[in-house]
């Protein structure tokens, strides 16, 4: 699989290294290669030649259990702490709202949209200034917007949400439709259009 570097944070070589880097290093298990994979949404063989690579260069940590091997950032590392950083504001958005929003009953979905979805889709324009995301259910709003809050502090960029019941989520609007129409980025589950 050979992918453009992401237009959020072009120092990657690809956009399928960016996101096994953001699941490896801004998450805090410590995942098989198989779930990393599935994490991060690239095959398996491109995930095996980046962890390859990741491993020779001491950013990731290994350890056999059984014939599984478990994989994590490499806390010894000094690009670690670094990387880290970059990916947050660059793809950290969606690892870190996803681990908020799994805490948090009755999202049933959630999602980017807007510039900032549009650009890790690969779409071309001006760097996004905030984060827009989408969830869809009954949760408790104050929970869904502390939790933005503490991403917002995390990524330093406004993380703004909007929150509509599935009969919202259905009506017909201006707003939903050009949201409908353009590019999103699945946080948890998936868009109620697909």
């Amino acid at each position: 699989m050979r992918t453009e570097a992401p237009l959020l944070a072009p120092i990657f070589r690809s956009e399928g290294q960016a996101r096994v880097l953001s699941v490896l290093l801004l998450g805090t298990d410590e995942l098989s290669l198989t779930e990393m994979a599935a994490r991060a949404g690239v095959p398996y063989p491109s995930a095996h030649r980046e962890v390859a690579k990741l491993l020779a260069a001491g950013i990731l940590a290994e350890r056999q259990v059984g014939r599984t091997r478990m994989l994590r950032a490499n806390a010894d590392s000094p690009l670690v702490p670094p990387l880290r950083e970059i990916l947050l504001i660059a793809t950290g958005p969606v690892v870190l709202l996803a681990d908020e929003f799994e805490r948090i009953e009755g999202i049933d979905s959630a999602f980017l949209y807007g510039s900032f979805a549009a650009r890790m889709r690969g779409v071309t324009g001006p760097a996004p200034n905030d984060i827009d995301v989408m969830v869809i259910g009954t949760p408790e709003p104050d929970l869904v917007y502390q939790a933005c809050d503490r991403v917002e502090t995390a990524v330093h960029r406004p993380v703004n949400a909007t929150i509509l019941t599935h009969a919202e989520a259905k009506a017909e609007s201006g707003f939903l439709q050009q949201v409908r129409n353009s590019p999103v980025i699945a946080v948890v589950g998936e868009s109620p259009w697909q």
